[in-house]
């Protein structure tokens, strides 16, 4: 697969919190990593995990599945933090698994639905995605993956106070 993009592409990873299958652009993540327990911190929201070191860099890690208001990840064997850069600052994210990384067109991107929530969306769009074929055999049905809008989420103040 190219590193580069054609005009109008997106590579995006694609990841799974609970049932439901979320993916951010590529360009933001800049590492994988194994789950391991974080430091924790006092006073700080309950989707706050605590902090990681990340090469001499104090990154804080993230529930995300709490910080989207549900419920929170059981950790298991494929559990892992993805490692990401949001207003320059980095940040992990705990995610059940990792699914994949896709390639998808801007114009396959349909806008997220308006509805009236509590604080603004951090569903950037939506998009339809073919299932990978298997063993040479099509799958099949599509997956809507649900594009989060990394800085709609409203970390910024919160990585100033745990890093």
């Amino acid at each position: 697969m190219s590193t580069l993009n054609t005009p109008g592409e997106r590579k995006i990873v694609t990841f799974s919190l609970g049932k439901q299958i979320f993916g951010i652009d590529m360009k933001a993540l800049i590492e994988i990593r194994e789950w391991e327990d974080p430091t924790p911190l006092p006073s700080v929201p309950a989707y706050i995990k605590g902090v990681t070191n990340l090469r001499g860099t104090v990154v804080p890690v993230i529930g995300l599945a709490e910080r989207l208001g549900w419920t929170p990840s059981v950790l298991h064997a494929r559990s892992c933090i993805l490692v990401v850069t949001i207003a320059g600052k980095q940040a992990g994210f705990l995610v059940d698994e990792v699914a994949d990384i896709i390639v998808i067109n801007e114009d396959q991107i349909q806008p997220a639905p308006e509805v009236e929530v509590s604080e603004q969306s951090v569903i950037a769009g939506l998009v339809q995605v073919a299932p990978r074929a298997q063993d040479g055999v099509p799958a099949d049905g599509a997956t809507m993956v649900l594009l989060l809008d990394l800085q709609s989420l409203g970390l910024t103040r919160v990585l100033e106070l745990a890093a």
